[in-house]
């Protein structure tokens, strides 16, 4: 059997595993669709598949000095989004059903929707927290409570502590980062310098690309993983570094289209066919 003829028969398999699991999970088309978007992510490299979480802080690290901006305060919480994304998607969360009155995304509520382990340490803390809360809270409270941003002492217990630096190691452990020492006159600093510059490039070319080149008529036509990207990277304020390359028209076309994609209203959208509501509950939390 050729290459060819094998790769085709993989292709074919995964295709029928993923309408199993959409008939399963009732996301039917959506599930196939991208599982078929992330086909030649699967194929470039196994390895280094990386989280929501994982690509906004590759995002927002500094290359050589291995951390992020000290002015950078909006990463903290677009990380908890981002987890709350990655729950959604993976079929674990969701939101409660609305009924035949009508609410509106951030007066929903998080329930647990399956316990399984995620097989990400982050992941399954938060979920943990989801499953032992009750009564259960809101989108925008959950992202509150994951960063420690609470008055109810009571609640801190929620708090998911030293998130970026967790999320490094992870990264560390896939080959994309390393970690070294760094002396700031009064005191040392933890870093982790990128020594896989591939990886993060190939997410640059991927955020470039989806509002370039691939940018669609309907632009919420985009997969779901790269709509949330490109949402939660604005929101933790990284995506200007994903642009940063880009000729000034490049860059102007760039913006453009992001700013197309914040005027989107995701009551609106949530309603689509195949939509996922937990992702635009988070997306209403950061552009609302």
């Amino acid at each position: 059997m050729t290459s060819l003829t094998q790769r085709g028969s993989t292709l074919i398999q995964r295709h029928s595993a993923a309408s199993s699991r959409g008939a399963e999970g009732g996301e039917g088309t959506n599930s196939i669709d991208e599982d078929e978007h992330n086909e030649e992510d699967y194929e470039e490299s196994k390895e280094t598949r990386l989280t929501l979480m994982e690509e906004v802080l590759l995002l927002g690290l500094k290359d050589k000095e291995g951390y992020t901006s000290f002015w950078n305060d909006c990463i903290s919480s677009g990380l908890r989004g981002c987890m709350l994304i990655e729950l959604g998607l993976r079929g674990r969360v969701q939101l409660e059903k609305t009924g035949m009155r009508r609410r509106s995304l951030l007066n929903r509520k998080v329930l647990l929707k399956s316990d399984s382990p995620t097989g990400d340490v982050l992941l399954d803390e938060a979920l943990k927290h989801v499953k032992e809360t009750q009564p259960p809270e809101t989108v925008q409270n959950w992202i509150e409570l994951l960063s420690g941003e609470t008055w109810n002492p009571l609640k801190l217990k929620y708090q998911l502590r030293n998130v970026r630096e967790r999320l490094a190691k992870n990264l560390v452990d896939k080959g994309v980062l390393t970690t070294e020492k760094q002396n700031f006159v009064l005191f040392d600093m933890t870093t982790h310098p990128v020594v896989d510059s591939a990886v993060k490039q190939r997410i640059i070319k991927k955020v470039q690309e989806s509002v370039l080149s691939r940018w669609p008529n309907n632009p919420l036509r985009l997969d779901r993983r790269m709509l949330s990207l490109l949402y939660l990277a604005h929101s933790s304020d990284v995506l200007e570094n994903a642009f940063a390359p880009l000729s000034d028209d490049d860059y102007e076309l760039a913006m453009d289209r992001v700013k197309t994609l914040l005027e989107a209203d995701p009551e609106e959208l949530c309603q689509k066919s195949g939509s996922n509501d937990m992702m635009w509950a988070v997306i209403a939390a950061f552009i609302k």
